[in-house]
């Protein structure tokens, strides 16, 4: 690829610090938490529930200073993609980048749909296709206009989203303690009650930890968002030191209330759990509250799923693993072929409508949270040849602008995780589906990307030309 071509197809380093640390802090911040919790809570009781997300974060927490130290040293659109196709294999990142571009692509439609369906609450007499158009275009104008755009909407979403957990968790600990609201049970005894700590067993531990998963879906957009970050080597640091005390008290804090407060027996994926906390602690207008954070939840997924799939597809069209098209750019640095795919896309999520609202949930929870694992995955076997790699050429470890903590023991235990995790899905009879048919899918990506790559269709870009993928903004 030439000089001439690069300049005329790159991004725009837009993102400020404050927009990374927020997709960063607000991307796990979604209906993974407002909603996939309740099934987490039915399947493990509140003390596994605890448990799985606690063993997921602490992988989570690795798996980000892996892509942290990758990103700094390398900070492309093509993030893991692009490591996994450099460190490991060019078939496993070609299989590795079109699996993440197809699962965001998807959710994006599908959370769309979820927001049509929360909008039927205050008016139920309107057709929810107006709405899913309605803000199926409000997220196109936003991710059409530039990165700077899709950063600043995030940094509020992410904003509301926060807020809303730290009030939950504050009012949850003061109905534990029986200062406010009238819950049916209040101290501990949920966490004893009806069948003891483990309900189901250890096995509705493992199983949970696939939602959980699902829950911290998005979190890796740090590494992709870091692509159009000003000051990569400052911004990616800052935003991967705030992920562990977010995971602590975002998700370990609100299960820990949830847990407290809500038998397992009661708890589903129909309702939120925040809803019914809510409303045990006589806050008025509980479910329009709830509605309305969840609603800002799902919009801020289907606009970070825009974005990242987008991204992806550019970066993979870049190294000639999609169509050329892909790669053209708007003056703003707009990838706008890979926005329009990636939106259009989505419109298959209108097939939900024919199908029961809780199980089309589930499915689409196993299929995103499949993809992720398998990116997660990636990034650990990218980060355990990353280091190899810079011993090969000379380069001194301490010239890190940003190390990940405890190599190699962060890397080898994601991967363990994410294998687990994979294996998991065998187990869940709710995830099982997505299983027989993701496990497989995966392996043919890499097969066709194993062909591809014997017939010389991919470019091997050197790292100077990778960062060339984005540019500066004047």
């Amino acid at each position: 690829m030439t000089d001439k071509n690069l300049d005329e197809n790159t991004l725009k380093r837009g993102l400020k610090s404050r927009h990374l640390i927020m997709i960063a802090i607000g991307g796990c911040i979604g209906d993974g938490l407002f909603l996939a919790t309740g099934n987490t809570l039915n399947v493990a009781g509140g003390f596994g529930a605890m448990l799985a997300y606690t063993i997921i974060g602490i992988m989570v927490y690795f798996m980000i200073n892996s892509l942290g130290e990758m990103s700094v040293y390398l900070p492309i659109s093509g993030s893991f993609s692009t490591y996994s196709s450099k460190y490991v294999n060019p078939a496993f990142g070609f299989a590795i980048g079109w699996n993440y571009w197809f699962s965001w692509a998807i959710v994006t439609g599908i959370e769309i749909v979820v927001a049509a369906i929360l909008m039927s609450y205050w008016f139920p007499t309107v057709p929810m296709v107006i709405w899913s158009i309605l803000f199926c275009a409000i997220l196109l104008v936003i991710n059409l206009f530039s990165a700077r755009a899709y950063g600043e909407t995030e940094y509020w979403f992410a904003s509301l989203k926060i807020l809303a957990v730290i009030i939950f968790i504050i009012v949850g600990i003061l109905m534990i303690a029986g200062v406010v609201g009238n819950p049916p049970k209040t101290g501990l005894s949920n966490f004893t009650a009806y069948g003891g700590l483990f309900p189901n067993g250890f096995i509705g531990v493992i199983a949970c930890m696939f939602t959980a998963v699902y829950a911290f879906l998005g979190t890796e957009i740090i590494g992709i968002a870091g692509g159009e970050s000003a000051e990569p080597e400052k911004n990616i640091p800052k935003a991967v030191k705030t992920v562990f005390w977010r995971i602590l008290l975002f998700y370990v804090g609100a299960i820990f209330v949830m847990g407290a407060l809500l038998p397992y027996k009661d708890a589903s994926v129909l309702v939120s759990p925040f809803t019914v906390i809510f409303k045990y602690a006589g806050i008025p207008f509980a479910d329009s509250l709830m509605n309305f954070v969840v609603l800002t939840a799902v919009l801020s997924c289907a606009n970070s799923g825009l974005y990242a799939s987008s991204r992806m597809l550019y970066s993979i069209a870049l190294e000639g693993k999609a169509p050329r098209v892909f790669i053209k750019v708007n003056s703003r640095g707009v990838p706008v072929p890979a926005v329009l795919l990636s939106a259009s896309l989505g419109g298959f999520a209108f097939l939900t409508n024919f199908m029961g609202a809780d199980q089309v949930y589930i499915i689409l929870v196993s299929a995103s949270g499949l993809a992720t694992v398998f990116s997660w995955l990636g990034i650990s076997l990218s980060h355990y040849r990353f280091r190899g790699w810079l011993t090969k050429r000379g380069i001194n470890l301490d010239t890190l602008k940003f190390k990940a903590k405890w190599y190699p023991f962060g890397p080898i235990l994601t991967a363990f995780v994410c294998i687990c995790t994979i294996a998991g899905t065998i187990i869940d009879k709710n995830s099982r589906m997505t299983a027989v048919f993701g496990i497989p899918t995966f392996i043919i990506l890499v097969a066709v990307g194993m062909y591809l790559q014997r017939k010389g269709r991919f470019n091997e870009l050197s790292d100077e030309e990778l960062r060339g993928q984005s540019n500066e903004i004047g």
